[in-house]
């Protein structure tokens, strides 16, 4: 979309990344980090007081720079948490970490150390690791806003989006100044502070992602990274067993909003209204809007007319399923913290854009990526990054965290498929769009409509793909799937509307993955096969009438197995059938399919390196 001439003006933009040490904290005495965790004790080798320690033992007065709860992570000067998990006890390993070079370790209890590691570790003793870890990270954030100089945190939540969202806005922001944000998912009461541990005294933004499986949770996160601007993607029904009605998921969402410092930006979907009803929870001028949905005055229903707004239009998707749109600021609304800044100002790139608008090619896969886009763009555009930029960092973002929509190509002998690897995590949502990713992959039509965000506008988004199939098509669409969790009752019918979902999409054969090992996760994916079964008769006949695809079996083409080893098998005898396949994969973590996706890359890894493409459309 870019020549040689537009090309070279966009990478002299996205090359201008700040960079900074991604791993040292704000630096601390040990007596410091004892007393920002509300320690019991503080032992310092063989003597029990750090005060009284010998000349040759570490002391209270010793630096610490550097946080971790993984002992393979340790560095010298480094204070290691302790935690205590499922499987692995983290006390088990203080010993290690010592040898390594931490100067402090934080404990629930004392751990009895060889006398060659004795003097070299102080033990900060606490009644709860993972609480200390959370106060040592607040902490963090206090000294690191003490020192006057600009620093923003910006939180992220919502059912979806997520992470993708936050590795957009870690590429935008990332040219603006140095940005610390979470590696994958770390958006809980570990991940977190973890996160903001890596703050230091030359951060200029943090990106604290918020996930929650019960109210107050995310509560709990903004006390410990109180946001300057929270962003709210979307309330669905991931974790709707947890939370028990969508009603309380939103509640839990909103905490990121009423955990705003004062007067902080909220930046809201303004077409989703359990979302849009958070503005009143924010000051009134402090409401910034992103979405689709506008009335004849281009405005969002939600807004007022003063709020700024922030939109996409014109959206098609491209032969591999990426979006390409333009994106729309309203003409009378502030556009950034500092209106005077730079970035603010005309350049002579030359790119479909105006004083307003740009045009967005997006490299990551899925119509859902518009509003993930619209999101971060908004939080840029806060922050004084021209539409012009923006559109420029975007449309090269294919590399964000792995197991969300990866695209890439899987080799074994003379057989060889197109793997679109979305087994991060799954919730029906979430399930919906990957589904609509496969069904639009490779259409021989770029100007279908994918005009929402939610999943049933995602599904019109499929369909006009769909529509758009030309009787030539030979590829063949393998959809593998596993279990959803934390559902709550109506997860069996939930697990049912996903396979008659897929029943009704261009999809060549589903494969349903249970497990041998636990009945629940066969049970529920038992019933994805059922929907898909009881509704594949019904609609064959349309789809082959649409497409002319002869390789269509309604009897034979939907799978229920125990296992991943069974559903690697079928993929390949598919494969070996056709010239052309592509297989999504999508599941729960603890369905397994994360597994296989990584087994397959094994066998195409130099391919993969090459082909490589990211999104993410889960909790």
């Amino acid at each position: 979309m870019f020549s040689i001439e537009q090309n070279s003006k966009q990478n002299k933009i996205t090359n201008t990344v700040f960079t900074q040490d991604s791993t040292h904290m704000m630096p601390m005495s040990i007596k410091e980090v004892a007393d920002a965790v509300n320690a019991s004790e503080l032992l310092c080798g063989s003597s029990a007081s750090c005060d009284s320690a010998s000349c040759d033992s570490v002391k209270g007065t010793d630096i610490v720079n550097f946080a971790t709860s993984d002992s393979r992570n340790v560095a010298c000067g480094a204070v290691f948490i302790a935690i205590k998990g499922e499987r692995v006890d983290g006390h088990d390993f203080v010993q290690k970490a010592a040898q390594l070079g931490a100067k402090a370790a934080i404990v629930e209890h004392a751990v009895l150390l060889d006398e060659s590691v004795q003097n070299k570790i102080a033990q900060i003793v606490v009644k709860n690791s993972v609480e200390a870890l959370g106060l040592l990270a607040k902490h963090n954030l206090v000294r690191r806003r003490a020192l006057n100089t600009p620093f923003s945190i910006i939180g992220i939540t919502g059912s979806v989006g997520k992470t993708t969202t936050k590795d957009m806005l870690n590429a935008l922001l990332s040219t603006l100044g140095n940005t610390v944000a979470p590696v994958g998912s770390f958006n809980n009461e570990i991940g977190l502070p973890l996160t903001s541990l890596r703050v230091n005294e030359n951060t200029r933004f943090l990106i604290a992602e918020m996930g929650a499986n019960h109210v107050g949770e995310i509560a709990m996160l903004t006390t410990i990274a109180p946001p300057d601007l929270s962003v709210v993607l979307k309330v669905g029904v991931a974790h709707l067993g947890e939370f028990g009605s969508v009603e309380k998921i939103a509640q839990a969402k909103s905490e990121i909003v009423r955990g705003l410092l004062p007067h902080g930006v909220a930046i809201l979907n303004a077409d989703d209204f359990r979302v849009a009803s958070m503005s009143k929870l924010a000051d009134q001028d402090k409401v910034r809007w992103f979405g689709l949905n506008v009335d004849n005055n281009g405005n969002f229903d939600a807004s007022n007319n003063g709020n700024y707004q922030l939109r996409a239009q014109d959206i098609s998707l491209d032969e591999s399923g990426c979006a390409k749109f333009t994106i729309i600021e309203s003409e009378n609304s502030a556009t950034s913290e500092n209106s005077a800044t730079s970035e603010n100002s005309a350049d002579s790139v030359n790119i479909a854009t105006s004083e307003n608008s740009a045009t967005l090619h997006l490299a990551l896969p899925g119509a859902h990526n518009v509003m993930n886009a619209l999101a971060a763009s908004n939080v840029a555009r806060y922050f004084g990054m021209s539409l012009k930029n923006i559109s420029l960092v975007l449309n090269k973002v294919s590399h964000i965290s792995p197991h969300r929509m990866q695209i890439s190509v899987i080799c074994k002998d003379d057989k060889k498929f197109t793997l679109i690897d979305d087994s991060f995590n799954a919730n029906p949502d979430s399930m919906k769009a990957g589904i609509d990713g496969l069904c639009s992959y490779e259409s021989d039509d770029s100007s279908n409509s994918a005009n929402s965000s939610n999943s049933d506008d995602s599904a019109n988004s499929a369909d006009s793909a769909d529509s758009a199939k030309s009787s030539s098509t030979k590829l063949f669409r393998i959809a593998v799937l596993g279990s959803m969790l934390e559902l709550g009752k109506d997860e069996y019918n939930m697990h049912e509307s996903i396979g008659k979902y897929v029943a009704q999409k261009n999809i060549d054969a589903i494969i349903s993955v249970g497990s041998s090992t636990n009945e629940k996760l066969d049970e529920l994916a038992s019933c994805i096969a059922k929907g898909a079964r009881d509704n594949w008769q019904n609609n064959r006949n349309n789809i082959v009438n649409k497409y002319q695809n002869n390789n269509v079996d309604a009897k034979n083409n939907v799978y229920f197995v125990h296992d991943c080893i069974e559903a690697n098998n079928i993929v390949w005898s598919l494969v070996g059938e056709h010239s052309s396949t592509v297989v999504l994969l999508k599941g729960s973590h603890a369905s397994g399919l994360s597994v296989l996706a990584e087994s397959w890359a094994k066998l195409s890894k130099s391919l993969n390196a090459s082909l490589n493409k990211h999104t993410e459309v889960n909790l």
